[in-house]
């Protein structure tokens, strides 16, 4: 999850999108498919997000309500045509030697975080209301925070997402105008084998993860396993930098069901750098070298969405008119039948 800095946190008022936020109490992620013929009515309602986080968030705004809505590139043109995002694309589906991630269906992704989960309920309720007949949910996961920031799997989620200047600088685009402020966002669900993966002793699991379970620092890399879910998820560039995103993970679950896994949520300037930790892991680096936790942990959902600027979702560009084809132009007449336009072009009217 997004790691929050020092010191004292001040409260902030409910915002959309917000990519940046402190670790949240309580997170709903709903996955919408637009029907058909809906799109027009859809970009209308989404015009009015802001204000309703405002109006929900309003009841308590200690409880930092925050929304952000994500296109899926299969949405984008019925919703605002021309230009797109250049980096947005269907998420590709990454079949491995033992493991799959797959791509699923869904148009619209909705990520709602508060501190109390019934601000998050009662803003997808009335959301959900106002696009009834427009849209059908696909997914919908409830998450939880999990003792101190740890998934299901007993580890602490999401040491390494950047915060501050560097978390803006891995999340936030400036070099594609007019998406400038945008982001793009990755969500996959995984659904843990809690059964098997409790056998394994906490050496193991440690060895699985990259990371010590109690105290969450790091394995040296000497003694890392090449096969770890943190060695297989690093990302340099040449020069040695390391790529960053911001994770936004919840744990979630149901007894009813025996479910128990992680909503996967990650936000990039780049999905390029998400793409290649997930070809790491389901892939294997170098190939055949899949990710161990990836043994224990199966995803059942793969979408990439963009996430606009509040501006643009707010008051979105008119859509470009197709373009107008014009007729012909009529032949200028000079008050004779054409007749002489039977002629050979190469025989003289004067021979």
């Amino acid at each position: 999850m997004t790691s929050s800095g020092g010191g004292v946190h001040t409260p902030r008022p409910a915002e959309a999108q917000t990519f940046l936020m402190p670790p949240a109490n309580a997170a709903i992620f709903v996955v919408l498919r637009i029907n058909d013929g809906a799109h027009a009515a859809v970009r209308d309602a989404l015009t009015g997000v802001s204000a309703l986080v405002r109006t929900v968030g309003y009841r308590d705004p200690r409880a930092e309500l925050s929304c952000v809505i994500g296109v899926a590139s299969q949405a984008w043109d019925g919703l605002y045509a021309a230009p797109r995002p250049a980096r947005l694309h269907p998420f590709e589906e990454l079949v491995g030697p033992r493991h799959t991630a797959p791509a699923t269906p869904g148009d619209l992704l909705v990520h709602l975080r508060a501190r109390r989960l019934d601000l998050c309920f009662e803003f997808a309720r009335i959301l959900l209301d106002q696009l009834a007949g427009q849209v059908e949910v696909v997914d919908e996961v409830h998450g939880f925070r999990y003792f101190d920031e740890r998934d299901l799997l007993g580890f602490v989620d999401g040491s390494e997402s950047p915060d501050g200047q560097a978390a803006a600088d891995a999340v936030l685009i400036d070099d594609d105008p007019p998406f400038n402020g945008g982001t793009y966002i990755v969500v996959q669900k995984y659904l843990h084998d809690l059964t098997s993966w409790n056998r394994l002793t906490v050496e193991e699991q440690e060895r699985a993860i990259g990371r010590h379970k109690l105290s969450n620092v790091e394995i040296p890399d000497e003694d890392k396993a090449a096969n770890s879910h943190v060695a297989l998820n690093t990302i340099t560039d040449p020069d040695g930098t390391q790529r960053q995103i911001v994770r936004d993970n919840m744990p979630f679950g149901s007894l009813a069901d025996g479910e128990f896994g992680t909503y996967f949520i990650g936000y990039a300037a780049d999905p390029g750098v998400i793409e290649q930790m997930l070809r790491n892991m389901f892939l294997g680096s170098p190939p055949g070298n899949h990710d161990r936790v990836l043994d224990f942990s199966t995803a059942e959902t793969g979408v990439l969405f963009f996430a606009p600027s509040a501006a643009f979702l707010d008051d979105p560009p008119e859509p470009a008119a197709p373009a107008s084809v014009e007729p012909p132009a009529e032949p200028v007449s000079d008050g004779s039948l054409g007749i002489g336009s039977l002629k050979s072009p190469h025989v003289s009217s004067e021979q």
